[in-house]
């Protein structure tokens, strides 16, 4: 199966009403197996699916590229269901999350023993500075605990926070109200501040005082 040429995964993504009926219409030729409207619709919602799996996985993870394509094979199965309820590249995106979260969670037990084969390996020349070691550390925390979450709360967390989405876009990238976003947004908020205030080794994880 070859593997689709996409833009670089740290463009910032936007998500913007006056294309969604283009996108929409593409969505539907490539659901129907046109293969040139399969190839337009990934290249316009390919930033927000590699910045949404850079964002779960991070950006230097070995699978990176495989979860990507994963992700677009997975959108192009996908758009049989889809009805044109939201904004394609949001739809996109969404399947980008859970499906970098899928692989997170297959991951995990060999990234544990990697992590402690590294803390146990005395530091190479290529080690991160500290500061940039402790952001990534961080970052990690929080990953984890994204998986958590409920779905719609972590999806719209994620798309808020990993995309840089206001609450509007985020509103048009998934179909729901804005008010419904933000209650999500600030649902999935609390969830992260009980968790990890009722866990100290999280708190010393993320640096922050108890």
């Amino acid at each position: 199966m070859s593997r689709w040429a996409v833009a670089p995964p740290f463009t910032m993504p936007k998500v913007d009403a006056n294309d969604c009926p283009v996108l929409i219409a593409l969505s539907s030729r490539a659901a129907s197996g046109d293969d040139g409207a399969a190839r337009q619709l990934l290249q316009a919602v390919a930033p927000a699916m590699q910045r949404a799996v850079a964002g779960v996985l991070g950006p230097l993870h070995a699978e990176l590229d495989d979860v990507v394509q994963e992700s677009m094979i997975g959108f192009l199965r996908a758009l049989s269901a889809f009805r044109g309820e939201c904004h394609p590249a949001g739809y996109a995106a969404r399947i980008a999350l859970h499906t970098a979260l899928r692989a997170r969670r297959r991951a995990k037990l060999e990234r544990a023993r990697a992590d402690e084969m590294a803390r146990l390996s005395p530091p190479s020349e290529g080690t991160l500075p500290a500061e940039d070691a402790e952001a990534e550390r961080r970052r990690n925390v929080l990953r984890g605990l994204l998986e958590d979450l409920p779905p719609e709360q972590a999806e719209s967390l994620a798309l808020r926070i990993v995309l840089g989405w206001s609450l509007e876009e985020v509103a048009l990238a998934t179909g729901a109200p804005v008010n419904t976003v933000r209650s999500r947004v600030r649902l999935a908020k609390e969830a992260l501040r009980r968790r990890i205030e009722a866990s100290p080794h999280l708190i010393d994880d993320l640096g922050v005082e108890a």
